[in-house]
């Protein structure tokens, strides 16, 4: 098992709060991760998607009441969306016997119903973490070239060779479109929303454009943004908000759109190989993106993240505005000798950040003029993770 800094996160969640939800995707690792905190505690571990451990909670109240004194793992709690009535009651039960903490560890791969029920269920008894893909901090590669290009997904990332590699996540992407999204009940054509989601991974940190994607899907505008919702809510993609601040300039509205996991980007643009991947297009989006998942995994809890772009081409790739309302600048450049733009100098002026940084794909770290940075995508992270 690859550590995954998320283990403390937890482990604090659950000596804090009756209950632990933990998203994310498939396969990103979320029940290791569970089994991992359950083993240092008597447990029950519970998987919704077989049958036979659904059957036990036909009766949920009288079945989880003999587990008072364990920790109990609910795997694809989504599965049985009505049990989080049933938690609550246990829970506030709990409480008044004096046993307020570290009772459930849920799972879920995200969907708007979870978070809703689970909020309004179990609002003021459960702590919410979301478990991303393998970043740059938890990985040995001396480089990070394998994990940008095969992204963070753990059999993704740890197969034996590269086609290895890609076929698990055209796999990913094929089980995704052809089982997952059926199941949570739109009626969207798998081929359809498969060449939206390449027409993402071809428009990497691009502007949102509904009009244009819906031109080239044939579908109307409002039908885009249900796709785009889907896939955001799936934690596949990142809808980046633009910063909005009365700087006295037009600025720009629609939100820039990732695939959060590079390697998923990858493969629905069927780049295989290194040389494939930097001799197109899409690499300086595709390290952009890359970056940009990665800060924004590893910043403080309530950081607040944006871009800032004017309608007359100032522009930063990343706004961090961190807890203590400090602001950092985030600039991505794909290569070794990265130059500042005139756009980053003219928004560097419009928000005098507290901090700036050029992220380059080496490592290190230098002074390139006042105030700016040049550092690499490591460094930063630990610049970041130190702030916790």
């Amino acid at each position: 098992m690859i550590p995954r800094r998320l283990v403390a996160q937890v482990r604090r969640g659950l000596d804090r709060q009756p209950a632990v939800l933990l998203l994310g995707p498939r396969q990103v690792g979320k029940t290791t991760l569970a089994l991992a905190v359950a083993a240092g505690r008597p447990s029950v571990y519970l998987d919704l998607e077989r049958a036979a451990d659904r059957a036990k909670l036909a009766d949920p109240e009288f079945f989880l009441a003999q587990y008072t004194d364990v920790l109990v793992v609910l795997d694809e709690v989504q599965r049985s969306p009505a049990l989080f009535e049933t938690l609550r009651g246990l829970i506030d039960q709990g409480r008044r016997a004096g046993k307020g903490t570290g009772r459930f560890l849920l799972l879920g791969s995200a969907s708007l119903d979870l978070l809703r029920q689970s909020s309004e269920s179990l609002a003021g008894r459960l702590a919410m973490l979301e478990l991303s893909p393998l970043d740059a901090t938890e990985v040995t590669d001396p480089d990070l070239r394998r994990l940008w290009l095969r992204g963070g997904f753990p059999e993704s990332h740890l197969a034996s060779d590269g086609q290895n590699s890609l076929d698990w996540r055209l796999d990913f992407i094929r089980t995704y479109l052809e089982r997952d999204i059926p199941q949570l009940g739109p009626r969207i054509p798998a081929e359809t929303l498969r060449r939206f989601w390449t027409m993402l991974a071809h428009g990497q940190g691009a502007l949102l454009n509904m009009s244009r994607l819906a031109s080239g899907l044939g579908v109307k505008g409002q039908t885009v943004g249900r796709y785009t919702d889907l896939l955001v809510d799936l934690l596949l993609v990142r809808r980046l908000r633009p910063l909005h601040r009365n700087v006295g300039k037009r600025l720009v509205k629609s939100p820039k759109v990732y695939i959060r996991d590079s390697g998923l980007a990858h493969a629905l643009l069927g780049l295989a190989a290194w040389d494939q991947l930097l001799g197109h297009p899409v690499a300086g989006p595709s390290w952009e993106g890359f970056v940009v998942e990665t800060l924004i995994g590893v910043a403080p809890a309530h950081t607040q993240a944006s871009f800032y772009r004017t309608a007359g081409g100032a522009e930063i790739d990343l706004v961090l505005e961190l807890p203590d309302g400090k602001l950092w600048a985030v600039e991505v450049k794909l290569g070794l000798n990265p130059r500042l733009s005139r756009g980053f100098h003219n928004a560097e002026a419009d928000l005098g950040p507290d901090r700036s940084f050029i992220v380059h794909s080496g490592s290190g770290r230098e002074s390139i003029r006042r105030g700016v940075e040049a550092i690499g995508l490591r460094e930063l992270c630990s610049a970041l993770m130190a702030l916790h």
